[in-house]
């Protein structure tokens, strides 16, 4: 009986590996819309494609990210200037999309765009600290999806999402984690109506990997920041102390091995150029052995694990 489960086991592995390195076809002729290519994944996507032939359309929030990009890949990729918070910068990107595809549509759409910052103790911050980060994470992609959708479905296309581990477990207060639940959420939506058309929809889940916006350094400064502009009452019944522990609590998250961030960026290509490709891709050992594991634990365990993480206020009533 044993034999054959394992069997069975190597059998479904067997077939999905062989499943998994079908590649689709003329992808010289294949669009890819990328957003957020100044630094980190998205940039390094838009030069991975652009080296297997792929037409990149990389969107940047700056000139200057942009024209390093440019200097990087060949003459094929083209970059645009996108503000993911603007509906004015999203319809005119569209347009220059629009004109560039043609008739062919838009094979891939990767949301990549994304801000981490804040995170801090929800108490801590404002309402518009919560804005700043939706307005990017969740509200910018959707109204970039919605606006290239058209040009994905001529193109039996696919969507490539960029969540994380977070969507599924929120550790820490702030808009990010709350943003990444959305994207999960209007990702499986868009899975499902789009399946008549053709359109594949990938979510991208990758564990912590240190990038320009989730450095340490820039943790520290705005918690730091977050606390400063905390009421004294905040202050008062949280206290020093609880800020300075939290401060830790970061480093004590992150993985103890430096991931590449090659993972991250393979895991995006391989849902644009795989004729089967994953409906989720979790990218980094602490999101396959931590995150998404801790996930599905029971809550009230999920919560006494980080109890025992998270510091104690000064005055708990």
């Amino acid at each position: 009986m044993w034999g054959c489960l394992v069997a069975l086991v190597g059998l479904f592995f067997l077939v999905r590996w062989y499943r998994e390195r079908q590649v689709v076809s003329q992808m010289q002729d294949k669009y890819v819309f990328i957003t957020g290519c100044d630094s980190g994944f998205g940039n390094l996507l838009a030069r991975q494609l652009d080296m297997r032939g792929l037409r990149v359309l990389a969107a940047c929030l700056t000139e200057k990210g942009a024209e390093e990009l440019r200097r990087q890949t060949s003459d094929r990729a083209e970059t645009v200037i996108l503000d993911v918070t603007q509906t004015e910068s999203i319809t005119a990107a569209a347009q220059w999309v629009k004109e560039r595809v043609g008739d062919r549509g838009l094979w891939g759409l990767v949301n990549n765009a994304g801000v981490a910052m804040p995170i801090a103790p929800n108490e801590w911050l404002t309402k518009q600290d919560f804005v700043d980060v939706l307005n990017v994470n969740l509200l910018g992609m959707i109204e970039v999806t919605l606006s290239l959708l058209p040009l994905v479905r001529k193109a039996r296309g696919r969507v490539v999402n960029v969540s994380s581990v977070l969507g599924r477990l929120s550790i820490m207060g702030g808009g990010y984690c709350i943003s990444k639940y959305g994207v999960q959420a209007f990702s499986d939506s868009l899975r499902r109506e789009l399946s008549p058309f053709g359109v594949k929809v990938a979510i991208i889940e990758p564990g912590v990997f240190q990038t320009n916006l989730t450095s340490m350094e820039s943790f520290l400064r705005s918690l730091q920041a977050s606390w400063d502009q905390a009421s004294p009452e905040v202050k008062e019944v949280y206290g020093q102390g609880y800020a300075a522990a939290f401060m830790n609590i970061g480093a004590s998250l992150n993985p103890p091995v430096r991931q590449d961030i090659h993972m991250v960026s393979d895991c995006m290509e391989h849902a644009l150029t795989s004729r089967h490709p994953r409906t989720r891709y979790s990218p980094g050992w602490d999101a396959k052995f931590f995150y998404i594991p801790l996930s599905y634990m029971p809550t009230c365990l999920v919560d006494a694990i980080f109890r025992r993480i998270y510091p104690k206020p000064a005055k708990v009533l």
